[in-house]
């Protein structure tokens, strides 16, 4: 099979546009047509749909691209090995994180990035809400809990501490809990779910909360508006620690029960699918992250 025919079907499926992905690779509209023709007369099978007005690509696309990006893979590094291969990484990073994390340290990150990667592009997702990494063909993801699917590989990029807060007014009008069962008379705020939370002291001692009780009135599925919620005197809530930093820092959320922390295996994970293979562009991009945020965490300086 032909490698640079199926470089030309991933930036095409990627682009959604047959003459560009043909420009990017040096291939007149014509020949690139043509070379992606004989692919599929090859593959037996329609990659592409094509009219006058769009590209789109088809189920059998969908599920040959996820092949064709290791092939590519595999044939670049072999390449490299023997010393072969570009000095630079191009392509198409696809990307997903929070996008309340992606706010705050992602987005900022963004100009250097590409500044030192002029042949890559980024294609990110960030949005609170959970995803299925290997059906949105993500090359990379930042997630905030453990890796429990056997497809996957994961990096830790940085732990993550739960703190409970409020803002200073909230607790002018309804008193500062001393211990974790004062948190029964206040309002609560829950990041998704209900389930009990347990809180484990600086001594090790531990104590449980419910958000499911009757003084949880709101659920919320953003980091960024709970956090804003909290500040405008909703309730106490729990965030990660990078979430709130800034806030306990400038003081519009204050630490409540300070000595104790939410017990949770949560942490920031890089993860990947499970191939043979890390590509270069993607090395990369991990390499960044953790020069930039996992060597030295902003919210813990």
């Amino acid at each position: 099979m032909n490698t640079e025919a199926l470089r030309l079907f991933v930036r095409a499926a990627e682009r959604l546009n047959i003459s560009a992905a043909g420009r990017d690779l040096g291939l007149a509209p014509a020949v690139a047509s043509a070379r992606l023709a004989k692919l599929e007369r090859e593959v037996g099978a329609e990659l592409l749909h094509r009219s006058t007005r769009k590209v789109a690509v088809s189920i059998e696309g969908a599920e040959f691209l996820p092949f064709a990006r290791e092939i590519l893979a595999q044939h670049d590094a072999a390449m490299a090995a023997l010393g072969h291969g570009k000095a630079q990484p191009e392509g198409t990073i696809r990307f997903a994180a929070s996008s309340t994390f992606a706010q705050l340290y992602l987005a900022p990150l963004l100009p250097e990035f590409l500044a030192r990667n002029p042949g890559l592009r980024l294609d990110l997702r960030f949005s609170d809400t959970p995803f299925d990494l290997l059906e949105g063909s993500f090359d990379l993801a930042l997630r905030n809990s453990v890796l429990d699917d056997s497809s996957l590989k994961a990096r830790k990029l940085a732990d993550v501490a739960g703190l409970l807060c409020a803002s200073p007014d909230y607790l002018a009008r309804h008193g500062t809990p001393q211990v974790p069962a004062d948190l029964d008379r206040h309002q609560l705020m829950a990041f998704r779910s209900l389930r009990t939370r347990t809180l484990v002291s600086a001594s090790g001692e531990r104590a449980e909360f419910s958000c499911g009780d009757h003084n949880c009135r709101v659920v919320i599925d953003d980091g960024a508006s709970m956090r804003f919620a909290a500040m405008a005197g909703l309730g106490i809530s729990t965030h990660g620690d990078w979430n709130i930093d800034r806030a306990l820092r400038d003081g519009s959320l204050v630490r409540v029960l300070p000595e104790w922390h939410v017990e949770d295996d949560t942490a920031l994970w890089l993860v990947y699918p499970k191939t043979n293979v890390l590509t270069a562009k993607v090395r990369v991009l991990i390499d960044f992250l953790v020069e930039k945020i996992g060597r030295n965490p902003p919210w813990q300086t």
